[in-house]
């Protein structure tokens, strides 16, 4: 294995070397075809040329979406630079955290046509990946870097903002899909996609659509039992997924106006286990979410514009545990547990963009109220019968914030033509909280164009992330020291980042970019158990434990190099590749503790067992590699297209638990092994209008690891049908 993993590493770095040696001599070539014209981004919330834009952006547009072969919106973002998602390589429906410039899941923000996709009732307010399908998208930005002076709580990381479709060329279009597939023995997938869209000659648009997935998935745990006779071994269960979207959307565009309103219904259903090789056979998860967005945007001039955004969601996750066979007797583990979970959120905002010579302004600002509420239940009769009951609706948890920001795009063409070239942005934004009142953020961005088709750039970015709503307000108290596991007093974690970079589009054929990144982030919020002070921590046992909390403790800093590079070497031949390499670390110190919350007590962080009673630094980030990706889109003629994709992901660290760390045993890490994966994908176009793809995924069917105690996908071969018109 080691060799097998050594020879495709191998093969990556000659596909890289390989790559910017055909992209330097395609320099010189006045033989190749016109690439396609740029397409404007609202990055900064405000159109611009992607070369004009002093940030790491990428754009993926409709058209490559439909020919990456991805089936998930995760497959698609882990191959983009500074991203790695966490449960890609996993049974369909697990969850898939996404981990933009080594910042954590909860640090990334996701928009859907401009407003924010959260998830109140989670412990960290972190959307999972799994419930973002692939259809009725036109075109996919990411922003990498701090950018809550645009956008609010949550973007240390970035920023991936989701366009669904609009308008198209007057007249009916319909875009359908059928799917299947098997990634392992035993495992089937199917998909069907449907999309309608009618647009008239006056502006007026509607469409429809509607995604089904299916999935027979893989034991999602690795089996450890080594005696074949063992029932544990032999009644080990498939975890399963199924998935229905449905979406609709009603507009009219036209040269003053542009207005829409949009609904999209997720319904989905998800086998789990218990935990890393821990096998479940009676674990579910059922997630709905409604999501209602609306705006309009009225252009008074060729200089001034207003626009309204808004949003509403609510969402419903239900878990269901029942009791399981433990053994050939037929015997019952007695255990039962149901916990469901609500969450509403709304968000409006209101924008005046203005765009004179030399100068672009966007002014606004908006209000969000997050609610959430659960209940759980639980039964055993192991040892006589047991009964535990929480509801939160009572509490009538919720939170609002107001904000207002502002951002200027400055070039010296305001003094003189000469100086064009140089320009700045800044931007500020103060956001008042209900409960840790007013944060200001700002950043400054200057950038010098050093030809037409170069730009050089840096930016300086405060940053922040509010504590969530479990993290704030969950009543759980010990009945000891009447500690509260939600601790009302959380600050933000607040973050400062630095970027240098450069990028450059040659003769319009070639790409690339290069940027260096640095965040630090305080006042991070971690998970911690609490002890009796009086004692020493290797004397400690159940009796002196004094509840569990959130604090505002420690330190976090990630930096990284992140290289990209894309070339159209023929009319038939395109190339790419990108490289991002990460670092960082964990600090913790004890004057940093809250005492007054945790009334003087220890405080063991679970994250990783550590009692904080003296200076603690972690060096590593858990589950945040460095990765590569290249590839490559062959079309040898009019009907046939091929592509490849080669992904490495490197050693990094995972968690798993242990008993021995403390009473209650806390988090402890691992090392993971570094994997490639090689994709093959072969397009065909039957006619026009009707196409065929097969993909074949991880063709040298490695075996790896992504997260530790879980299984990962094999090879695996989908074949899909589809009809655009």
């Amino acid at each position: 294995m080691k060799k097998e993993k050594s020879k495709i590493t191998a093969l990556l770095a000659g596909s890289a070397a390989l790559l910017f040696a055909q992209c330097v001599s395609a320099q010189q070539r006045d033989t190749l075809s016109k690439s396609l014209k740029e397409v404007v981004v609202a990055a900064t919330r405000s159109e611009k040329d992607p070369k004009d834009i002093g940030r790491s952006i990428t754009l993926i547009s409709s058209e490559q979406i439909a020919n990456s072969g991805a089936n998930r919106m995760a497959e698609l973002l882990s191959q983009q630079e500074g991203i790695f998602v966490v449960g890609t390589g996993q049974n369909p429906g697990q969850l898939q955290s996404i981990f933009t410039r080594g910042a954590n899941s909860n640090q990334t923000i996701i928009l859907v046509d401009g407003v924010k996709i959260t998830d109140p009732t989670s412990t960290d307010n972190a959307a999972d990946l799994s419930e973002l399908s692939l259809m009725n998208i036109e075109r996919i930005e990411i922003v990498r870097g701090s950018q809550s002076t645009l956008y609010g709580s949550s973007a240390i990381g970035g920023v991936i903002n989701i366009i669904t479709k609009t308008q198209q060329a007057p007249g009916l279009h319909i875009d359908a899909e059928a799917k299947a597939g098997t990634f392992g023995a035993g495992t089937f997938l199917s998909g069907e996609n449907v999309f309608l869209n009618y647009t008239a000659k006056s502006g007026f648009y509607i469409n429809a659509g509607a995604s089904n997935t299916n999935v027979n998935g893989l034991d999602a745990t690795v089996d450890t039992v080594t005696n074949v006779n063992d029932y544990k071994h032999n009644h080990r269960d498939r975890d399963g997924f199924s998935k229905l979207d449905l979406v609709g959307k009603v507009g009219f565009k036209n040269e003053k106006w542009d207005i829409f309103a949009s609904y999209k219904n997720v319904n989905q259903r998800a086998d789990l286990d218990k935990g890393a090789y821990t096998d479940d056979d009676n674990y579910t998860s059922r997630f709905k979410r409604n999501l209602t967005t609306y705006g309009a945007a009225y252009t008074i001039n060729n200089k001034l514009k207003v626009a309204y955004t808004g949003g509403l969601t609510d969402l419903k996750r239900v878990f269901v545990d029942d009791s399981s066979v433990i053994n050939t007797a037929g015997q019952y583990d007695g255990n039962y547990y149901t916990g469901t979970y609500k969450g509403l959120v709304s968000n409006n905002e209101l924008q005046v963009n203005l765009q004179l010579k030399g100068f672009s302004a966007v002014i606004g600002g908006g209000l969000s109220d997050e609610k959430m509420t659960f209940s759980t239940y639980y039964y055993s009769n192991n040892n006589g019968v047991y009964e535990s009951k929480s509801d939160l609706d009572s509490l009538h948890i919720h939170v609002k914030t107001i904000n207002q920001f502002a951002h200027i795009d400055l070039d010296g063409s305001i003094i003189n033509d000469r100086y064009k070239a140089f320009a700045i942005g800044l931007g500020i934004r103060n956001t008042r909280h209900d409960l840790f009142g007013n944060n200001l953020t700002y950043q400054i961005n200057p950038s010098f164009k050093v030809s037409e088709h170069a730009l050089l750039f840096a930016s300086y970015s405060t940053g922040f992330n509010a504590p969530s709503l479990y993290q704030l307000y969950s009543p759980e108290k010990d009945p000891t020291s009447g500690i509260t596991r939600g601790n009302k007093t959380l600050k933000p974690e607040v973050s400062q980042s630095w970027e240098f970079g450069f990028k450059q589009q040659v003769d319009d054929h070639i790409s690339y970019s290069i940027s260096y990144f640095k965040t630090v982030v305080t006042n991070s919020i971690d998970y911690v158990y609490l002890w009796d002070k009086t004692k020493k921590t290797d004397a400690l046992g159940y009796m002196d434990y004094h509840g569990d909390t959130y604090l505002n403790i420690g330190k976090q800093t990630n930096q990284g190099i992140e290289i990209s590079i894309r070339s159209k070497m023929s009319s038939k031949l395109t190339v790419f590749a990108n490289l991002s390499l990460i670092s960082g670390k964990l600090e913790y110190n004890p004057s940093s503790i809250d005492t007054a919350h945790t009334q003087g007590s220890q405080v063991q962080l679970f994250s990783n067992g550590a009692f904080i009673n003296k200076e603690v630094e972690n060096i590593g980030l858990v589950r945040r590699p460095s990765t590569a990706n290249a590839g490559l889109i062959y079309q040898p003629g009019e009907k046939i297209s091929l592509g490849m994709n080669l992904k490495y992901v490197g050693p990094r660290s995972d968690i798993y638990y242990n008993s021995a760390s403390g009473p209650f045993g806390a988090l402890a890490t691992k090392g993971v092994g570094d994997y490639s994966l090689l994709d093959v994908l072969v397009k065909y176009n039957v006619i026009s209008s009707l196409s065929t793809t097969l993909r074949v995924e991880n063709i040298f069917d490695v075996k790896y690891s992504e997260i530790y105690g879980y299984t990962t996908r094999g090879r695996g071969f989908y074949l899909s049908l589809r009809y655009h018109l």
